[in-house]
């Protein structure tokens, strides 16, 4: 069906006329202080019977009044927010920034009866069912603790122990930078580094009121000293990282 259609009968399945819907709305607007938010009765018939598309605060009023999903009325609108995050993948920056998680994750439900975690396999054919799971499920106790981070294409800071075009996992809770007790480069802590004129994510080190940013040794970068926290701060250690060997 057409979204406008469905949003007529969402509105009267709950038994409201337009003018309840535009007093519903200007409550929402007052509450809110934004007359965004306020939906008119003209443009409701727009909407339901004219083919025309709510902005994104009148979208939200609509969702509120009603009582419906906001992601699920997007989608009748042919917006997948479900893929957000797999689209943006195909979209590449060339520098180094946060991202904002992805909304759900496909893992393996069910594995073969002859899968051994002990050795290296082929998952793909050892996973006999896949789910989706909600994101932020994956965090448990510490919902919103961890945050994403791209590495731009333009960024060899660390290759080729990271390539460009690497996603990075955060935990903001890891920003005091550690000073030694690694036995190899692998397990020396990434840092993703604030240094307001954009990001870095590299090997740091601490020393009083400066933070000292290092590259891998084979990239052709060349290390650079800020001053902390006035030029550069921490945000997190990268704990994850999910990189193609190849380019796409």
């Amino acid at each position: 069906m057409l979204p406008g259609l469905c949003l007529r009968q969402a509105r009267e399945k709950l038994g409201l006329t337009y003018r309840e819907v535009e007093r519903a709305s200007y409550d929402l607007a007052s509450q809110r202080g934004r007359p965004e938010f306020i939906i008119h009765i003209s443009r409701l018939a727009d909407i339901e019977n004219g083919g025309v598309t709510p902005g994104v605060h009148k979208l939200y009023s609509l969702c509120a009044i009603y009582h419906l999903d906001l992601f699920a009325v997007c989608r009748w609108y042919d917006v997948p927010w479900d893929d957000l995050f797999r689209d943006g993948v195909h979209a590449a920056a060339p520098k180094t920034h946060p991202a904002a998680p992805p909304r759900s994750v496909r893992v393996p439900l069910h594995f073969d009866p002859g899968f051994d975690p002990r050795r290296t396999a082929y998952l793909t054919r050892m996973v006999e069912g896949w789910a989706q799971l909600e994101g932020v499920m994956l965090n448990g106790r510490a919902h919103g603790r961890y945050r994403y981070g791209y590495v731009g294409l333009e960024d060899r800071w660390m290759e080729p122990l990271l390539r460009p075009g690497t996603l990075l996992l955060l935990d903001p809770s890891r920003h005091q930078v550690q000073g030694a007790g690694w036995r190899n480069e692998f397990e020396r802590p990434i840092y993703f580094a604030d240094v307001r004129s954009g990001y870095r994510c590299c090997w740091c080190l601490a020393e009083r009121n400066r933070l000292i940013l290092q590259p891998h040794p084979l990239s052709p970068c060349a290390p650079e000293a800020w001053r902390c926290p006035d030029e550069a701060e921490i945000v997190g250690q990268v704990i994850g990282v999910a990189m193609r060997l190849i380019p796409n």
